[in-house]
């Protein structure tokens, strides 16, 4: 059973726990963690969901998903990045860009998203995807990840998102910062 801390509209702890399944059935606010892992050519990391997933089956996103009760942001990105592909990234390694406020329209599932950043030298090839929940995994360049908006590729999630502008030039200074350091 996975329980999950819920806050209010402010994001403000409550000190109320409730089953993810309830969470969502109630529309009570939550939070979520989403990372956004970058290597070593300034390309990002994402994930296929795997066709068993009830939600967002067979599409692209990267590595999150929920904070646990008890737990705190932080924890629960470094949490999923170990459990869905297989990396240990000390908690010194991670920077909080976003905190976003999201609500769907069918109030199923309002919560609040704490995006980290984080920069890796691993290949594809150096994850260990966990397979009830990973089928693929691949780099993209952030111009493809524009061009997939632009087209609406419903092959990705992030194509419905409202802080999309916002995340992709805060990915872009990153990734200058950090070609600029290479050389």
């Amino acid at each position: 059973m996975e329980l999950l801390d819920i806050v209010d509209e402010n994001n403000n702890l409550t000190g109320k726990t409730e089953e993810r399944s309830i969470v969502h059935e109630k529309g009570l606010w939550h939070r979520h963690v989403g990372a956004w892992i970058m290597n070593e050519k300034g390309e990002i990391l994402f994930q296929k969901s795997a066709s068993c997933k009830p939600e967002n089956r067979s599409k692209w996103y990267k590595t999150g998903g929920h904070v646990d009760s008890g737990e705190t942001p932080l924890e629960a990105i470094q949490r999923e990045a170990k459990e869905e592909i297989g990396v240990v990234i000390p908690a010194e390694n991670w920077e909080l860009i976003s905190i976003e406020k999201s609500e769907k329209q069918d109030n199923s599932n309002h919560h609040f998203t704490y995006s980290f950043f984080t920069k890796v030298n691993y290949k594809i090839e150096d994850y260990k995807m966990q397979k009830e929940e990973v089928a693929d995994l691949k780099y993209m360049t952030i111009e493809e990840m524009q061009e997939k908006r632009e087209n609406q590729d419903e092959n990705y999630t992030f194509i419905y998102w409202n802080d999309f502008d916002k995340i992709l030039e805060i990915l872009k200074e990153k990734r200058k910062e950090l070609l600029k350091n290479r050389i």
